[in-house]
């Protein structure tokens, strides 16, 4: 049996203000194939499902999810790179939020992060040949 990833649920506050940032600023493919998505174009199979906070959940658990959002510790993406310096100049450019600079950690890999619109942190680690 093999088994692959396919897809995720990222919650954002706006979905559109989410659509233009991961399309525009990431470069990833908007996928119109049923919830709205996106993707890196080199993976075509892969699917992260924009969503409002709390769809179905209680007016209690909407207010929990949005604090959680608030504080950026509802959720994290990492996402491989070939070139973290550029990709970190890049994104800065557009306007993210920086949340760590470029830094070199052991076993071999460089890494940044930044927020989303929403407050999602996102990360982008390069390995190196140590």
């Amino acid at each position: 049996m093999e088994l692959r990833f396919s897809s995720c649920t990222l919650v954002v506050h706006d979905v559109g203000s989410a659509l233009g940032f991961y399309r525009d600023v990431l470069g990833f493919t908007v996928w119109d194939d049923g919830p709205v998505s996106v993707g890196p174009p080199s993976q075509p199979d892969v699917r992260i499902v924009l969503e409002p906070p709390g769809r179905g959940a209680s007016p209690a658990d909407r207010s929990a999810i949005e604090d959680l959002m608030a504080k950026a510790l509802l959720s994290r993406l990492v996402f491989a790179t070939d070139d973290c310096d550029g990709t970190f100049e890049r994104i800065e450019a557009a306007g993210a939020e920086v949340m760590q600079e470029p830094i070199d950690r052991s076993g071999g890999v460089r890494d940044c992060a930044f927020l989303d619109p929403s407050g999602n942190m996102l990360r982008f680690i390069q390995r190196r040949e140590t």
